[in-house]
């Protein structure tokens, strides 16, 4: 069978899964997914094993330790997964909710509620836990969910649906509602970008040329998850110490994913305040600083920045910084170079706080707290499918009922239409 007619098969079953999981209560998708959780903590040891040989295949491409760090799994890190689903499981189903409704002049009831997408094609990076986070709120949306991890997490990826399949057979829940697309080519992914009639939205997960190409290539109706070059402004009326912890937290907590922060603004008239104690601290924490020539003026150790520093997300311990004349002036560097992600602002002054929510046009403005927040648990949504830096048909961290459509039920009483 050629890897095309695999996918097919894969595909097909998804779509027969879907149509059996769409109408489950809530009941049978919790009992399923906390099944799932108790199967992923019992089979860790496993799991690790499968994902070590990653890791070391990995290693020897020459994969950076950035990545290293998103690639690998521990017996721990599997628990924070398992406990991520039994999240999920406890959040509120959103299928069936009403968004809206009324009682039209002639008499017919009308609702819109809220419905499955069908199935949902993943096309990701090298983050084996997605695998479980996608899963976990595609079942509990009532959707199939079809993955297709990076070659280098093939193995992992395996082992977690396998584990997750094996966890669902038994259930009211279809096995073949989580399933890998097969193969690790570039054709298999080409195959799920292609597979419209077969998958109903597809949400690419990665960097910023993966997720061109998905957008640029696919039939299928895309969800755009952005890259991350999210940005801290420190205003004059900043609390000095307030943003040395908002800015440190914000590239260093964990520089390798996507709301870490990768630029600095610091207004004018705080900078020689501010500046010198940002690079001692950024240096202190290993962090390169590529800034403008204001800024290499307060430290010889700070690196040029180019015009290509301004566009980075560098999901490593960079940073790139300039100093500006105006809280206007930072929103024009991040309405140029910003990826529309996640922003943040330091100030004590609230006309400066509220004027800059109102111009920065990104999925999420932090003010006074760290673009480390910009995410789906941390929002109070459970696991995130991914952050939508598009406006339709999501923006910002995608939780359940991102993962859903509507339709319209209307009930008469032998109504016809004059």
């Amino acid at each position: 069978m050629s890897e095309r007619d695999e996918f097919l098969r894969v595909a097909g079953r998804a779509r027969e899964a879907a149509a059996g999981l769409a109408p489950l209560p809530r009941a049978a998708k919790d009992a399923a997914l906390n099944r799932i959780a108790d199967a992923l903590v019992t089979a860790a040891p496993e799991i690790v094993k499968a994902n070590e040989a990653d890791v070391v295949l990995a290693r020897e491409s020459g994969t950076s330790e950035y990545m290293i760090d998103r690639l690998s799994l521990s017996e721990e890190r599997i628990a924070a997964i398992a406990e991520a689903v039994r999240k999920v499981a406890a959040l509120p189903d959103p299928v069936g909710q009403s968004v809206r409704g009324d009682v039209l002049p002639n008499g017919l009831e009308l609702r819109q509620v809220r419905v499955p997408l069908g199935v949902v094609g993943m096309i990701y990076e090298g983050r084996p836990n997605v695998t479980v986070d996608a899963a976990a709120l595609c079942l509990k949306s009532g959707n199939a969910a079809l993955l297709r991890g990076s070659s280098s997490a093939y193995g992992s990826n395996t082992a977690l649906v396998e584990v997750m399949q094996g966890a669902l057979a038994g259930t009211e829940v279809p096995p073949d509602a989580v399933q890998l697309v097969p193969g690790t080519s570039r054709e298999s992914v080409k195959h799920l970008m292609r597979a419209r009639g077969l998958v109903d939205v597809l949400i690419p997960r990665g960097g910023a040329s993966l997720i061109n190409s998905v957008v640029e290539e696919s039939t299928v109706p895309v969800i755009e998850t952005g890259v991350g070059n999210c940005a801290v402004y420190v205003d004059a009326a900043a609390d000095v110490e307030m943003a040395l912890d908002v800015l440190l937290n914000a590239k260093t907590q964990r520089p390798s994913v996507c709301n870490a922060a990768e630029t600095f603004l610091v207004h004018a008239d705080i900078a020689d305040t501010f500046v010198p104690r940002a690079l001692e601290a950024l240096k202190g924490a290993g962090v390169t600083v590529h800034g403008d020539d204001r800024i290499r003026s307060y430290g010889q150790e700070v690196v040029e920045a180019t015009e290509d520093d301004w566009h980075a997300e560098y999901l490593s311990l960079d940073i790139a910084a300039r100093v500006v004349d105006s809280l206007d002036d930072a929103v024009a560097h991040i309405r140029r170079y910003g990826s529309g992600h996640t922003e943040a602002i330091v100030t004590t002054s609230q006309p400066a706080a509220k004027r800059f929510v109102a111009l920065v046009d990104s999925a999420a403005v932090m003010v006074n707290a760290s673009t480390r927040f910009t995410d789906g648990e941390e929002f109070g949504f459970g696991a995130e499918i991914g952050i939508s830096t598009q406006k339709l048909h999501a923006r910002g961290p995608m939780g359940l009922p991102e993962l859903t459509s509507t339709k319209f039920v209307v009930t008469g009483e032998g109504h016809v239409r004059g």
